[in-house]
């Protein structure tokens, strides 16, 4: 697996890239804003580990830009209690994020679960389509429709709603979705799967005026049917 490291702080990049290169993954490291998109557009990664507070370029614009032309699973790296970052950058179209400082195994573990997810949802989905109500996803391209229009998913989103699609009807709670799609418990106070499931409802209200994701109050998320 391919990874794209964009953070400034060079001792910690060297850090990251000796541990994760222990755990075969393959480490580029880009120290400014700037640069690390112009990698990230140049090349395929698996995952981007992409930090706030940089130079030429901050984060949040990075990400904003990569969004425009591809969907490679962010991972924000925040400044710990930092709770708008985090909710900004899930808004952007992360796909996770973790505060520093944080324990190199927890990161470890946040890229494996990305990666093995997307390897998961093409081996045992390879040829399926799914279609429910006006929403069809075709895992083995990850792409999305809503009422025949393309719809731009993130990994996770797509996930997501593809979870909820295999369980049209029934209710999915946040601790499955937690652990199914971003591969952890669900923790106290935790906005990642609301953040996510906003993303989602506003792509397919952009084709369907009907409501297809219903929020159930303590239960979880529901997909409706016709």
């Amino acid at each position: 697996m391919n990874v794209l490291l964009i953070d400034d702080d060079i001792e910690l990049s060297e850090l990251l890239t000796e541990y994760l290169s222990s755990h075969e993954f393959n480490i580029t490291a880009c120290h400014r804003g700037d640069t690390g998109l112009e990698q990230a557009l140049a090349q395929n990664y698996d995952v981007i580990l992409l930090d706030v507070m940089l130079p030429g370029l901050d984060g949040f614009e990075v990400l904003k830009q990569l969004r425009q032309s591809k969907l490679t699973p962010v991972i924000m790296l925040t400044a710990k209690g930092e709770d708008f970052d985090r909710i900004f950058g899930l808004e952007l179209g992360a796909d996770d994020y973790l505060a520093k400082p944080f324990n190199h195994r927890e990161l470890l573990a946040r890229v494996k679960a990305i990666t093995r997810r997307i390897e998961n949802i093409q081996q045992m989905h390879s040829n399926a389509i799914i279609e429910e109500n006006g929403i069809r996803l075709t895992p083995h391209t990850r792409e999305a429709f809503a009422a025949e229009q393309k719809i731009e998913l993130t990994g996770t989103e797509f996930e997501i709603l593809f979870l909820l699609l295999n369980n049209q009807g029934e209710i999915v709670s946040k601790e499955t979705i937690s652990e199914q799609v971003l591969g952890r418990k669900l923790a106290a106070f935790d906005r990642s799967i609301d953040m996510h499931l906003g993303n989602i409802r506003k792509k397919i209200a952009e084709h369907i005026e009907q409501e297809k994701i219903k929020t159930v109050r303590g239960a979880g998320y529901i997909l409706l049917g016709n």
